[in-house]
């Protein structure tokens, strides 16, 4: 290792222990708002720009490894950084500090009053600091430990608010999860028990020594715990269920982050320890085109757009499985590519369906309409990475997609070809999916929403909320006409609001000020039997303002972000490309990964 690479080995644990820091500092600022929000930004943006120089280092001069503690192998933990975790650690942060710039957004627009920020911000920080543990992780013990980081702090997050629906999507997510883990606890035992070790270099050396059964079974086990924890089919039942019930950005961070780390434990798996197995490359490929068809064939079933997109992530999946189990230079270029385009774009997409959460009061495409008109901005920023997602050309899903599909000819077997006419099946389907939310969220006109659809009762997020149009029985000086119900007849183009709906007014004194407020929102609709509208957007009806077409700008600026993030990896797809190709090259290999590991044993036992 040259002296350059040993002096920048010393920061290679900071994107762990900055977060960790972080948290302890903005816990002690509970009381502090403003210094939270600071402390988290400051914390996020100084692990980005660690992780871009990390990048650098590793691109130009190969893998760079650090022992914690100058310990030995495998006494020591091993921190590891090359192309794939390095790029992998540059994506996730980049996208966790931009949701964390949106969370802030929302925070402050709704004054904190349903989301508990004392927990949130170190919750949030801890969460980023176990997604770092994970890609850094050199053995398989600490890359259980950064599992488990995360996931403590994705228990906390997905709860937040407390309400019915997610303390009851976050039990399933809670057991699915403990399961995954134990099932990894027991992988471990079973490795260290054939091989001595858990230091994932020593092991990638070692496996050769032992049984094909005992591999074999050491093998399944492991990418069992991996395929639960990725969503891989048929290990992804909970995935749609867990995800759509909680905040915009928890929701947006879980879709880009977690899953993902899931896929790079399985990338790091099948190329390092287990690279020659015929039988799991199989079990791969066919879980590959299973994963992108039912996750496709749900979304295209869902009304909800929550649940679109958890079913579209799902099905993306199986684009990153098809490039690993190919395990060729090209399938794993192919899947590293598609990972850091698929990060970007589904967190992007989730924080602007917080956006049209905001406005329309819904996420049910039944019950939206006109927001293109209403909301030119908000329309772009759907458009732009929806259309990413479903892979038209030249945008980054495209090359991604591409990049895996000229793998899979070069593949030439049977079974590859299958999962080539899949996968664009895959990618019509959910150019579909998008496109139907676009069609009748967007496009559509608000008064032509059919009434039936419009008076149906949409599901409360909590059985105790009171829906959008119902009456506030608390307030009566507030409450407009006597005859109540659910938003109905046909919405008018402007009319004088009457009626503010519970939880849009913040006091009694907005209440007041909204009476009499003039409306030009294609959203607005009557409550059966009133001649006026009623707002059902979190974000309209603001005391003292008309209803305008701003959206919140913090929380759009963010998301504008994060789609010119997406649209930067097209812009720079060629040099993003040759990245990834030189990190297939280096895991197919295995040789790079595994000289550093053991080189820089030498040096630590030389210095001791």
């Amino acid at each position: 290792m040259n002296p350059g690479s040993s002096l920048l080995a010393t920061v290679i644990p900071l994107p762990v222990l900055l977060p960790l820091l972080g948290a302890g500092l903005t816990l002690v600022l509970a009381r502090r708002p403003t210094l939270q929000r600071a402390v988290s930004v400051t914390v996020l943006s100084a692990v980005v720009v660690i992780a871009a120089l990390l990048l650098v280092a590793a691109v130009q001069s190969g893998p760079i490894v650090i022992t914690v503690g100058s310990w030995p192998v495998p006494l020591g933990i091993t921190l590891v950084v090359d192309p794939l975790s390095a790029l992998m650690l540059l994506t996730s942060m980049s996208v966790t500090l931009a949701v964390l710039v949106y969370a802030i957004g929302q925070g402050v627009y709704d004054r904190d009053e349903t989301t508990p920020i004392t927990i949130f911000h170190p919750t949030y920080l801890v969460l980023a600091a176990g997604v770092a543990n994970a890609f850094l992780s050199g053995d398989l013990f600490n890359l259980y430990v950064g599992f488990e980081v995360l996931l403590m702090a994705s228990y906390v997050l997905l709860t937040l608010g407390g309400s019915r629906s997610r303390v009851r999507a976050g039990v399933t997510y809670v057991v699915v999860n403990v399961v995954s883990s134990l099932i990894f606890l027991v992988g471990i035992a079973l490795t260290y028990a054939a091989v001595g070790t858990l230091n994932l270099a020593q092991i990638s050396v070692r496996m050769a020594d032992v049984s094909p059964g005992t591999a074999l079974t050491i093998h399944l086990v492991l990418l069992t715990a991996f395929g639960i924890k990725a969503a891989v089919f048929p290990l992804s039942a909970w995935l749609p269920d867990s995800y759509p019930t909680a905040a915009a950005p928890v929701t947006a961070v879980f879709a880009g982050l977690l899953t993902k780390v899931g896929v790079y434990s399985i990338i790091r798996m099948e190329t390092l320890v287990f690279p020659d197995s015929d039988v799991t490359r199989t079990i791969l490929l066919v879980a590959a085109g299973l994963t992108m068809l039912v996750g496709a064939l749900g979304a295209i079933a869902q009304a909800d757009i929550k649940r679109v997109l958890s079913f579209t992530l799902v099905s993306h999946i199986g684009y990153m499985i098809f490039g690993i189990a190919l395990a060729t230079p090209m399938g794993v270029a192919g899947a590293v590519f598609y990972v850091v385009h698929h990060i970007t774009v589904q967190a992007t997409l989730f924080c602007v369906v917080g956006l049209i959460e905001g406005v329309g009061g819904s996420t049910s495409v039944t019950r939206l309409g006109g927001l293109a008109r209403a909301s030119p901005l908000l329309a772009i920023l759907w458009f732009v990475p929806a259309i990413n997602l479903g892979g038209i050309p030249p945008l980054s899903g495209f090359v991604g997609k591409l990049g895996l599909l000229q793998a899979g000819v070069a593949d030439g077997s049977t079974l590859a070809w299958v999962l080539v006419v899949v996968a664009v099946l895959t990618s019509l389907l959910t150019l579909y999916a998008v496109t139907k939310v676009w069609v009748l969220a967007f496009w559509r006109p608000a008064d032509q929403i059919p009434v039936a659809e419009a008076d149906a009762p949409e599901e409360s997020e909590d059985p105790d909320e009171e829906l959008p149009g119902e009456q506030d029985t608390s307030h009566p000086e507030d409450a407009g006409d006597s005859r109540t119900g659910l938003p109905g007849a046909p919405t008018p183009r402007s009319g004088v609001l009457t009626r503010v709906r519970p939880g849009t007014a913040r006091t009694l004194a907005d209440r007041e000020a909204n009476t009499g407020a003039e409306v030009d929102w294609p959203v607005a609709r009557l409550a059966p039997g009133e001649s006026a509208p009623v707002l059902t957007g979190r974000f309209l009806g603001v005391a003292g303002d008309r209803v305008s077409r701003s959206l919140p700008r913090v929380m759009a600026g963010a998301t504008a972000a994060l789609v010119t993030l997406g649209l930067a990896i097209t812009v720079f797809a060629g040099p993003l490309y040759a990245i990834a190709d030189q990190a297939a090259d280096d895991l197919v290999a295995r040789t790079p990964y595994v000289q550093a590991v053991f080189a820089q044993t030498v040096d630590d036992r030389v210095a001791r």
